[in-house]
């Protein structure tokens, strides 16, 4: 179809001025929509619709296999992937499938030794964000998963789940 409405920063064209309008607030930084619960900010309705799902627990996307209830639409699309096993994007050095292109990407980077994301304290990289977000904690002291039965604070997610086992004596 027509694409009458072209950004004048990269290009990209649109059919509509509304889109055009919600995609230049990625080249302004713009964020006019606000959570009323965190004062999270965000460029577009709909993101800001999905993210208050957070705090609402509100889940209305249903996996017609098995009834697991997702927030997002993208991650009912993301699961049913698991019913189907299709794997559509493969590696190109290993032959390895994923179901996400995103998990490709990362992947590659074992075979190529990128590391794109690189800490500000002590310029160590990483091949992968969450890896740096994680070490972060190092010099941050930042400990944000808790216990809820005895308070001890944990840095990684995993850690938290292992010291749980005690409680519930549930020990590997």
């Amino acid at each position: 179809g027509e694409r009458p409405y072209t950004c004048d920063v990269c290009s990209k064209a649109f059919s509509q001025k509304k889109d055009l309008t919600a995609h230049q607030r990625i080249h302004s930084g713009e964020r006019p929509y606000t959570c009323d619960v965190c004062s999270k900010a965000f460029s577009q309705k709909n993101h800001l619709t999905a993210h208050q799902r957070i705090h609402t627990g509100e889940r209305p996307y249903v996996c017609d296999v098995c009834n697991k209830t997702f927030s997002q639409q993208s991650g009912l699309v993301y699961h049913q992937l698991r019913h189907s096993g299709e794997r559509p994007y493969t590696c190109d050095v290993c032959n390895k499938a994923f179901r996400l292109q995103s998990t490709l990407i990362s992947h590659q980077r074992t075979h190529s030794g990128e590391h794109p994301y690189t800490c500000d304290v002590c310029n160590k990289g990483f091949s992968q964000q969450i890896n740096l977000i994680n070490h972060r904690r190092i010099h941050s002291g930042e400990r944000p998963y808790i216990c809820d039965m005895c308070n001890k604070a944990f840095r990684h997610h995993s850690n938290l789940i292992r010291h749980q086992r005690l409680h519930s004596g549930k020990c590997p």
